[in-house]
């Protein structure tokens, strides 16, 4: 096994939930609980916000918990999975990031299936497989980390009052969705975080006055897009093939 096979573990928290995601959560906890117990006791805490533990979802179970899935990273999302997007939104530098990680996945065969390069699930698989730990730390420094604790930031209660005020302005309706379990993805996205303080020397991060800000830009696209009725899938860049 890879030393740094955890990060295969987490990547599964951030694919679309399956009627066996609870399973996933409960590995994933028994991995990282010894080495890595700040972790463990977020996923701990996202584990209790599920409809179920250690056992497959039912129908209705998995159909609220993709739901909220969706509303945390699809569409009227909460934030993005695509990390380069959330710290570059549309900026070249994004393009950037996008090529160099594909070649990246493509040295150590990773898939990235339909999703870009920058996809957190793809971005956590490498992790686990990256033989230049080097550069995997200056990629986690410059670039992941940041972007993991915007997209945290984006869970807070204000963020999400300003977001749902923007999509009633647009569409006058929500996307329903548990307020129970509304915000329960921002605990495997601190778990990832405190690994990632773990495994490497890491700046703490400093949110900047002025930057990227994941509101602006679907603000932007809910006017592009007000005329069809429908938001764009945020992140997606048109014309960038997937690795």
């Amino acid at each position: 096994m890879h030393p740094q096979s955890h990060y295969e573990h987490l990547a599964k928290l951030f694919d679309y939930p399956r009627r066996d995601y609870a399973r996933w959560v409960q590995a994933s906890y028994n991995v990282l609980v010894d080495q890595y117990p700040i972790a463990a006791a977020e996923i701990e805490k996202f584990a209790q916000g599920l409809p179920t533990k250690d056992e497959d979802l039912s129908p209705e179970s998995l159909d609220e918990i993709q739901e909220v899935f969706t509303r945390s990273f699809d569409v009227q999302a909460i934030t993005t999975l695509g990390v380069g997007y959330v710290m570059f939104g549309d900026d070249y530098k994004r393009g950037e990031v996008l090529v160099n990680l594909s070649r990246e996945h493509a040295t150590v065969g990773i898939n990235c299936g339909d999703e870009l390069p920058d996809h957190l699930p793809n971005v956590l698989r490498l992790m686990a497989r990256w033989e230049d730990r080097e550069l995997a730390a200056e990629f986690t420094q410059e670039i992941l980390y940041p972007a993991l604790e915007r997209m945290v930031s984006e869970f807070e209660p204000q963020r999400s009052e300003q977001r749902d005020g923007l999509y009633e302005k647009h569409y006058r309706t929500l996307i329903a969705s548990s307020a129970k379990r509304r915000n329960i993805f921002r605990e495997p996205l601190r778990a990832v975080i405190a690994v990632l303080k773990a495994d490497f020397t890491l700046t703490d991060w400093v949110p900047p006055e002025q930057d990227n800000d994941f509101l602006n830009a679907i603000g932007r696209e809910l006017e592009i897009e007000s005329s069809d009725g429908l938001p764009t899938r945020s992140g997606e860049v048109k014309g960038m093939p997937t690795c």
